[in-house]
């Protein structure tokens, strides 16, 4: 079949809108509509080259869709069913998933291959094969996915809200109450207040911070904030970042503070925000060219501070996604205000652009 896809022909370059020819779902695969997908930093890092990916490749990892199609042997989904696509297919059987880290699975060595797991590629133009960004590409109105990649959701939620939940939400979230497993009454500190940023804010707020402050360079974002709880927001271009948390803490520092912007600048004001104990976790991506953390290790053995990265926010996605989407709908997380502005695929480029200029929290792409 025909679909219509946004591909990277060239680092650096803008998307182009192609029509490309779609494979039948094989054996353990199924054939999405996507419905909605989400604009991520993580898909810029292959446009850079920050990723070391083959191209061309369709991107997008965070996808709401609807079921069209089964391959063989498919056992747990179903035609017509409403699911997120997660961009780690976790086998369930290696070390890792059978240790319950799933996110850790052994398939993620092929991430950033284009590849189905089996090797081959399902969306080509003309005798040119075109990759897939983690096993998903979502930058398009059709696509074909391992089974494993796919968690079902109830039908009556919207699926240009809940598609965010297949990336951004289980990372910030759950690397704060999985991860960090943070305790009632702490004091916290988030940089970076994008999607995966806001979604740890508000894993603190749930996890019951007193104190939520939130760091960022572009002030619109900031003012953002509103309708999720931050007691204080910084704009670390214009102030010292950890002279303000200690002038916010009087001297203290935050008990953690979660790093969502991959960059080693951010990382050290992280680790320096800390107080003696704290524990710092680094979410955002970093490219593979920056090989080092600014910081001074005799202070997290004098200062008792604590590092911890963090993988999809530490998250099983077939039972954090249904979780997170229960909070949604009691109230507890909020998804709707997390989504500031929807484009057309043909308007992927400037999605992207207001993205790297800090005009969104999340960006959604809509298909429907």
């Amino acid at each position: 079949m025909k679909t219509k896809a946004a591909v990277i022909y060239e680092h650096n370059r803008p998307f182009v809108i192609e029509t490309l020819e779609l494979e039948d779902p094989k054996e353990g695969e199924v054939l999405l509509r996507i419905v909605a997908s989400g604009i991520c930093h993580s898909d810029h890092h292959v446009i850079t080259g920050n990723y070391e990916t083959p191209l061309p490749m369709v991107l997008g990892h965070e996808g709401g869709a609807v079921v069209e199609a089964l391959g063989p042997k498919v056992e747990r989904v179903k035609v017509g069913d409403h699911c997120i696509a997660t961009w780690m297919p976790a086998c369930r059987r290696c070390y890792y998933c059978v240790e319950g880290m799933s996110y850790l699975c052994d398939r993620g060595k092929n991430l950033l291959m284009g590849t189905q797991p089996d090797g081959t590629f399902r969306f080509h133009k003309g005798s040119q094969d075109i990759g897939q960004m983690h096993f998903l590409g979502t930058f398009s109105e059709y696509v074909v996915v391992p089974e494993d990649s796919v968690v079902v959701i109830d039908r009556d939620l919207p699926l240009e809200k809940a598609c965010i939940t297949g990336c951004a939400v289980p990372t910030g979230f759950g690397s704060v109450t999985r991860r960090a497993q943070m305790r009632a009454g702490s004091t916290a500190l988030i940089i970076g207040c994008g999607g995966v940023g806001v979604s740890a804010i508000q894993g603190a707020r749930f996890s019951g911070a007193r104190m939520v402050i939130a760091a960022d360079i572009v002030d619109e974002k900031l003012r953002m904030l509103g309708p999720f709880g931050v007691t204080h927001t910084i704009n670390n271009k214009k102030e010292n970042l950890v002279q303000k948390v200690m002038e916010i803490t009087q001297g203290v520092g935050v008990d953690y503070s979660f790093e969502a912007i991959g960059t080693p600048e951010a990382q050290h004001d992280a680790i320096e925000a800390l107080r003696k104990g704290g524990i710092c976790v680094l979410i955002g991506v970093t490219p593979f060219s920056h090989d080092k953390i600014l910081t001074t290790p005799a202070i997290l053995g004098l200062y008792s501070k604590s590092i911890l990265g963090s993988l999809y926010g530490s998250s099983n996605t077939l039972t954090e996604i249904p979780h997170i989407l229960q909070l949604y709908r009691d109230g507890r997380i909020k998804l709707n205000e997390m989504v500031t502005k929807e484009y057309r695929l043909e308007q992927v480029n400037e999605a992207f652009n207001d993205m790297l200029n800090g005009r969104n929290i999340r960006g959604v792409i809509r298909f429907d």
